[in-house]
């Protein structure tokens, strides 16, 4: 009974483990360097595009596997636009106003040729993909584009002051970053509880109370854990209070509410699904219409953290974004993915590229390491839909 029950919580929590795993790896293997409190901010700082275009990103593919190949062009033209506006003493407002609008024009013209007239969406984002990076070069005719405005950068995370000010002051930890981190703690446990109690009214249950406890007290302990480094070093960057707030939004859609459900309907099985009355093609149509608008917003993060706009910008973004949701167990066939699922890939990425950067290894082998750990994740995925047949 004991072995079940470790071996179902460990199938359950396997990308979670692995993650553990590759961090305590290394810790040993750069003299535990990539536990720094720099380190660790720079890696939330580094991936701040990863989770947002994840988030998207899920929505796609959990409409069947489909993905959207454009979104790192989309990501290099918004900021292209807004950093040509902001170079022009437009304000900030109406430049990130506009970025947003752009990417969910996008979105929302793939999306159009996606769901109502049936181009595969491969072929509509590869489209995409190859007009966005070219239209990118045109807006800022192939040179970079300084970015100054100090408002933006503060608040989208661009430079050395763009953290949340300590209000309740003192020296040493940053005190309010430890109190948010209390408060997170604290929403975290009751939530969970909560959650605990109503399944076991519905008896829905599939863990036992010694499991249950153990995760919840492993990931407050994280939690905890990561806010300390946070707290000593400058506190809380800004870029991570948007990053919360996209995936605690797609967090609360995917679960709670009716087109959430959709989306897992439609990769389920999109047929049974029209035929339940649900409108399909305008799930497709939200699906990438909303990656089109994170795509804006990851091209606002990106040009902030540069404190510029560059032609080269967003070249391999879409496939981070991609293989964080595969890596944190989305279903190649769709229907299956959740936003906890896209934190964990997203980190566990970023570890990979940062622990390789510190230990002095090239990008190509931090390629190759990526590719092999995405492939191991969908095989996993394909191997465990074989064995249920």
């Amino acid at each position: 009974m004991m072995k079940t029950t470790v071996g179902n919580f460990a199938k359950k929590n396997m990308m979670g483990i692995a993650l553990l795993a590759v961090i305590i790896l290394f810790s040993i293997t750069t003299g535990g360097k990539i536990l720094y409190a720099q380190n660790i901010n720079n890696l939330i700082s580094q991936n701040g595009y990863v989770f947002v275009l994840a988030a998207g990103m899920l929505l796609c593919i959990l409409t069947g596997g489909n993905i959207d190949l454009a979104a790192g062009s989309v990501v290099c033209f918004t900021g292209a636009i807004g950093g040509v506006m902001l170079q022009k003493g437009i304000p900030a407002g109406a430049a990130v106003l506009v970025m947003l609008l752009v990417g969910l024009a996008i979105g929302a013209f793939q999306g159009f040729w996606i769901a109502w007239v049936s181009v595969p969406p491969f072929i509509a984002t590869l489209a995409g993909m190859y007009a966005f990076r070219g239209l990118s070069n045109v807006v800022l005719q192939g040179y970079a584009v300084g970015i100054n405005n100090e408002a933006f950068l503060r608040v989208f995370g661009g430079g050395a002051d763009c953290y949340i000010p300590d209000f309740l002051g003192g020296s040493g930890l940053n005190r309010t970053c430890m109190v948010a981190g209390g408060i997170i703690v604290l929403l975290y446990v009751v939530l969970s509880l909560r959650s605990w109690m109503e399944r076991t009214k519905k008896g829905v249950s599939t863990e036992n109370k010694g499991a249950e406890a153990a995760k919840l007290i492993i990931v407050s302990a994280l939690i905890l854990w990561i806010t300390y480094k946070l707290a000593s070093y400058k506190g809380i960057p800004t870029v991570l209070i948007w990053i919360a707030l996209v995936l605690l939004a797609y967090s609360y859609v995917t679960r709670y509410t009716a087109i959430g459900r959709y989306f897992y309907a439609v990769g389920g099985n999109e047929k049974a699904t029209r035929l339940s009355g649900v409108n399909t093609k305008l799930v497709y149509f939200i699906a990438y219409a909303n990656m089109g608008l994170m795509a804006g917003l990851a091209g606002i993060l990106t040009v902030a953290r540069a404190t510029s706009a560059q032609p080269t910008f967003g070249q391999g973004y879409e496939m981070d974004a991609i293989g964080a949701c595969f890596i944190g167990g989305a279903s190649a066939y769709g229907g299956v993915g959740n936003i906890a699922g896209v934190i964990i890939g997203a980190t566990l990425m970023g570890v990979i590229n940062q622990g390789m950067s510190i230990m002095g290894m090239s990008a190509n082998y931090q390629k190759a390491v990526k590719g092999l750990v995405l492939l191991l994740a969908v095989l996993v995925d394909v191997l465990s839909k074989k064995n249920k047949n």
